[in-house]
């Protein structure tokens, strides 16, 4: 249970109201790197304040399978809190911060409350509140204005491949109607992790154009994790609270 709400942690935090599909467009014309990101960020925004969120996650591994039903309610760069609930009893929670992760889970008694660095750790890449953001809004999980990459279509769509010396490789595709990011990867070959998200359908909104259903593949030598989301509804820019506290009885875990 505690790696399976950890790996929630990484999607669990958008959903839309049924709204129109997002026509996509497959890329034909060679772009440079620079006009494929130029355009990504002209094209692909959105704007909200606070945001109300019920979906539905199936979560697969080599030794388990299991489908839950989530709750989300998120303060733009402030917080976001995640209620994880199975046959409609919370089984699980998490505080997510800019400076801490806190969650908890009943089935084994114990709660987590630390920083990102226990997380990136664990994870096997650098991790923060904006990645978690990102990662969720259908945004590279870096600023790509921040670093140098080759250019190339591959199967349709604009490829951007990082050109840095890091041990962890990036990668992002984008289709060409409004460079709506259609998938990222990082891989770290050294330690054979790889984390790949696949934004397979986007929906438009009056806030913006927002990932409707996703999945996330993390493998690593032991065996690959899938988690898959699919959206019931969202309202955005109401007021309401954030109330978490982990049972005084439950035991501190560290993750190693």
């Amino acid at each position: 249970m505690r790696k399976f709400v950890l790996l929630l942690l990484l999607p669990l935090f958008f959903a839309c109201k049924s709204k129109a599909t997002v026509a996509t467009e497959k890329a034909e014309k060679n772009l440079s790197a620079e006009k494929i990101i130029k355009n990504h960020y002209a094209n692909d925004k959105i704007e909200f304040s606070t945001a109300y969120i019920k979906a539905n996650v199936s979560y697969q591994d080599n030794k388990q399978s299991q489908s839950v039903t989530a709750e989300i309610k998120i303060k733009k760069d402030e917080m976001i809190l995640v209620s994880i609930r199975f046959l409609g009893i919370t089984v699980a929670k998490a505080l997510i911060t800019p400076d801490r992760v806190q969650y908890y889970e009943k089935p084994n008694s114990t709660y987590f409350d630390g920083d990102y660095s226990t997380l990136s750790k664990w994870l096997g890449t650098d991790l923060n509140y904006e990645k978690f953001q990102n990662l969720v809004l259908g945004q590279p999980l870096d600023n790509l204005r921040d670093f140098k990459y080759s250019a190339s279509i591959s199967e349709g769509l604009y490829k951007l491949e990082s050109q840095n010396k890091s041990t962890i490789q990036q990668s992002y595709h984008f289709e060409a109607a409004q460079f709506l990011l259609m998938m990222q990867t990082l891989t770290d070959a050294s330690k054979g992790k790889s984390l790949s998200v696949f934004y397979q359908e986007h929906i438009a909104s009056a806030n913006g154009t927002l990932p409707k259903r996703f999945t996330i593949e993390a493998a690593q030598n032991k065996g690959t994790t899938y988690i898959a989301l699919d959206y019931k509804s969202v309202t955005f820019n109401e007021d309401f609270s954030f109330p978490y506290s982990a049972p005084s009885s439950f035991e501190r875990v560290n993750i190693d």
